[in-house]
């Protein structure tokens, strides 16, 4: 990412900031991704298996699906036997839907969902894995009759939609605990954030990429982030990078 890129990202984020409401979060999204062809956005967090259509609803942050297939989704148990849940069990970076149903394609349900979700209105779609402000597992998935995301824009798309999601969850009343960071930390954090890999940040900085994939480790788990990205948006909305 660009540093004019990265300006530009960071004032939808501040955008994001001034949100009330997950309608206005949701609103917001769709405008700066109708592009890519995103007509429809799901946020939420994975409930625990059996949990009721009732419950399943209670996990979602932003519900911008077609009511009728988000209804028939959870009253069908679909969410365990999804392709899409499945792979956010082993899978910390965005995929597409077609990608996670390759791994499943010998399951004829998981089939099934994906065929009905096209006939809704989601025939292709791209999800992205989060951790929510108390390390539990959550989502948000992207998904139109044509998604076009170029792949150097899927780390912008991955970073908005990852700051949505906390903006989801701040609006929902959750506590955020206050991060400190290291200097070092900050400093690897924010070469992250202008799109240095660990070795060139460890060029500027004088040390190794280990020394700074470690660095980065560390800032992770303090930022309760699932991947890099989703540190540095949680930075950026602690004001701990810029």
């Amino acid at each position: 990412m660009t540093r004019k890129t990265l300006d530009t990202t960071l004032a939808f984020l501040r955008a994001l900031d001034r949100t009330a409401s997950p309608d206005d979060v949701g609103n917001l999204l769709r405008r700066e991704l109708s592009d890519y062809g995103v007509e429809y956005i799901l946020a939420g967090m994975i409930p625990s298996p059996g949990a009721s259509a009732g419950r399943q609803f209670g996990h979602i942050l932003l519900d911008g699906m077609p009511k009728p297939w988000l209804k028939r989704y959870a009253s069908r148990g679909y969410i365990y036997r999804d392709a899409t849940v499945r792979r956010l069990f082993v899978d910390q970076e965005p995929f597409t839907w077609s990608s996670a149903l390759e791994w499943h394609s010998d399951d004829p349900t998981a089939v099934r969902i994906m065929h009905e979700a096209a006939d809704h209105g989601a025939r292709e779609g791209l999800t992205i894995p989060l951790l929510t402000l108390d390390a539990k597992l959550a989502a948000c998935s992207l998904s139109g009759h044509r998604l076009d995301v170029p792949p150097d824009k899927i780390g912008t798309v991955q970073l908005i939609t990852t700051y949505a999601a906390t903006r989801l969850l701040l609006l929902r009343g959750t506590e955020v605990a206050e991060v400190h960071l290291t200097d070092r930390e900050r400093e690897v954090m924010q070469w992250a954030a202008d799109g240095k890999t660990a070795w060139e940040t460890g060029e500027i900085l004088g040390i190794s990429s280990k020394g700074v994939e470690h660095h980065l480790g560390v800032a992770r788990k303090k930022l309760r982030a699932i991947n890099t990205v989703q540190a540095v948006a949680n930075a950026l909305r602690q004001g701990l990078i810029h």
